[in-house]
């Protein structure tokens, strides 16, 4: 289990620095495809290695896009709240030491709903700390949206093609 999450780091961190940062894809929509390994670190993760890998992850990606930060602080901000909507995707269900959020673990509108509100409150750290205030709000809630729903696409898309590929 460990060594899966420690391969889905690296790869949701090689994909985001190699492929991701280098697509133009407008002024607007930015994927941040890298925390689907946030989203599906296992249930139970104790804090520290939640917010900890976090950290590490959003701090590579800011090394090689030059952020100065603001990608560790906003996987942070999101790692943070991941409790809390852990506890709401699971509510009143028992879920084993290492079943981790997705498609196979709960229906699909719960998963929807988990991961749009956390790359929402990702988004929202990333781009407010970008523009570092609140001029141009409007043009910051628009990339917010779209960046949102890009990498929620992105991620939807993953979860179907891997829990397919994990059926055979």
């Amino acid at each position: 289990m460990i060594v899966s999450n420690i391969i889905r780091f690296f790869v949701s961190w090689l994909v985001q620095v190699l492929i991701f940062n280098h697509l133009l894809l407008g002024t607007y929509i930015y994927p941040a495809f890298y925390v689907y390994f946030i989203l599906l670190l296992p249930f139970q993760t104790k804090g520290w290695v939640l917010l900890l890998s976090s950290f590490f992850l959003g701090l590579g990606v800011d090394f090689f896009s030059n952020s100065l930060g603001m990608h560790a602080a906003a996987s942070v901000f999101m790692a943070f709240f991941r409790p809390i909507f852990i506890k709401i995707l699971t509510a009143g269900k028992e879920t084993d030491s290492g079943e981790s959020p997705g498609l196979k673990s709960s229906s699909f509108s719960k998963f929807l709903t988990y991961a749009f509100l956390l790359i929402l409150l990702h988004h929202s750290m990333l781009f407010f700390l970008e523009i570092f205030g609140f001029t141009e709000v409007p043009q910051t809630i628009l990339r917010i949206g779209l960046s949102s729903i890009t990498t929620l696409f992105l991620v939807l898309l993953s979860q179907l093609i891997f829990s397919k590929n994990e059926k055979r």
